[in-house]
């Protein structure tokens, strides 16, 4: 019987040694690791997502997600070459007092002057065209003049551009394009062709000699097709042509027949881009319309969605709440417990623009205490996808994530006179006065 009344008294005091002792107040939490989770977007963007604070004394960590949009509109680099064309059709004044060689040349030199301002990665030369006031050259490269050199001296294209004669009788614009081509450095870099005209081409390089014919729609069509087959960006600005359905010669095309074969249509154009105005949109179509096409690509990051995984561990025990609501785009209002995630979608991100939203995990009073001990990843992994600035859909993924402990202090009896030890205390008395008893009354029995 002592050995019963032994092994229950060791039993208790198993018992007591290994009671747990953890609880929502007793519990501390420690961030093991706190690494940033980025995935690279094109050259300069990025998703990121990172703990920002921590809270331990509240058993709480604040993580934020950003997507930064790192693209930025830049002047336009290179170099132009602007091709006016100087045909005696410019000095036709269209509206009472202006010329349309005044309103062109004005445009221009707003635009020069625009994009040359505070630009050391520009250069612009000028070429004219229209045909040579000796016939006998018509036809020729000497059409055309080399009105400027590639420059960065506003002040000195603007001279030069102001000086051109408008004595052409005709319009060669080969010859301008060709002269313009030549002009242009080895250097690797954006280069540009600007034709700023008012008339229909009606003679080419070497043509058959008849205005206007296919011979000289075919030529001109294919400079501009060389070019443009050569990485030149070709803008072209057609305008004063009234008649559109009229013959320019007997049996021949209509103007309008001409022009869409040099030049295609403005949905359609043979070369880079073509604008078919009127005399009134000149210089809204050079200042606003030619200028923003120099200008390089807004790289607008699109369709961006990002799915954020929690693990099971950290949905079941810890509260999820927002810090604030994302300041671009939508996001779940609450995890979804299908997958354990929220998604964060975003149309659009513009160049220099930065997406953010942030959130808690809080530990819960009521926690599984299979918890304690083991590390905790904040999250399982983030995907993301979105549109890259080549229309092009892409999806990336991480795992990297902030981890989490939580711990229990260590083990200790308490100290005597706590209401912990009286009760154990009583507990232990007990059991040794009711083993005494029943040994004493066996014993009785037995005698």
């Amino acid at each position: 019987m002592k050995k019963r009344v032994f092994i229950t008294l060791f039993l208790i005091l198993i018992l007591i040694t290994n009671l747990s002792f953890a609880s929502y107040e007793t519990v501390t939490m420690t961030v093991v690791e706190e690494p940033v989770c980025t995935i690279e977007i094109g050259e300069n963007s990025s998703f990121e997502k990172r703990l920002i604070e921590k809270n331990l004394n509240n058993k709480e960590v604040t993580l934020q997600l950003q997507v930064t949009n790192e693209e930025a509109s830049t002047q336009p680099t290179g170099e132009i070459m602007l091709v006016i064309d100087n045909s005696l059709s410019m000095e036709e004044t269209v509206d009472g007092t202006t010329t349309r060689e005044e309103l062109v040349i004005e445009s221009a030199t707003n635009l020069v002057n625009t994009i040359l301002e505070g630009n050391e990665n520009l250069k612009i030369g000028v070429v004219s065209f229209s045909t040579n006031t000796d016939v006998s050259l018509e036809g020729t490269i000497e059409d055309a003049n080399l009105v400027s050199d590639l420059s960065d001296d506003p002040q000195a294209l603007f001279s030069a551009i102001s000086n051109i004669e408008y004595n052409g009788p005709r319009t060669d614009l080969e010859a301008g394009l060709n002269l313009a081509s030549q002009y242009f450095t080895e250097e690797e870099n954006n280069k540009y062709v600007i034709v700023l005209t008012d008339g229909v081409p009606n003679v080419a390089l070497d043509y058959d000699g008849t205005y206007y014919s296919d011979d000289v729609i075919n030529k001109t069509k294919a400079q501009l097709q060389a070019l443009d087959t050569a990485g030149y960006d070709v803008i072209t600005m057609l305008t004063g042509i009234t008649e559109e359905d009229s013959q320019p010669i007997p049996d021949g095309k209509t103007y309008g027949e001409i022009i869409e074969e040099i030049f295609g249509t403005e949905e359609t154009p043979t070369a880079g881009k073509f604008y078919y105005v009127q005399d009134s949109e000149i210089e809204q179509t050079i200042t606003n319309d030619i200028y923003n096409d120099l200008l390089p690509i807004e790289h607008v990051l699109t369709d961006i969605t990002i799915t954020d995984y929690f693990p099971a561990e950290i949905v079941n025990n810890f509260e999820f709440a927002y810090v604030s609501e994302p300041n671009v785009g939508t996001i779940s209002t609450q995890i979804d417990t299908q997958n354990n995630s929220i998604t964060w979608t975003i149309s659009e991100l513009q160049p220099g623009e930065t997406a953010t939203v942030q959130y808690t995990l809080s530990l819960e009073e009521d926690f599984d205490s299979s918890i304690v001990g083991p590390i905790l990843d904040t999250n399982e992994r983030v995907d993301i996808t979105y549109t890259n600035f080549d229309g092009e859909t892409v999806e990336e993924t991480s795992d990297v994530t902030p981890k989490l402990r939580l711990a229990e202090p260590p083990v200790t009896l308490p100290a005597a006179g706590t209401p912990i030890m009286i009760t154990l205390f009583v507990i232990v008395v007990g059991a040794i006065i009711y083993s005494f008893v029943r040994f004493t009354i066996i014993n009785k029995n037995m005698k």
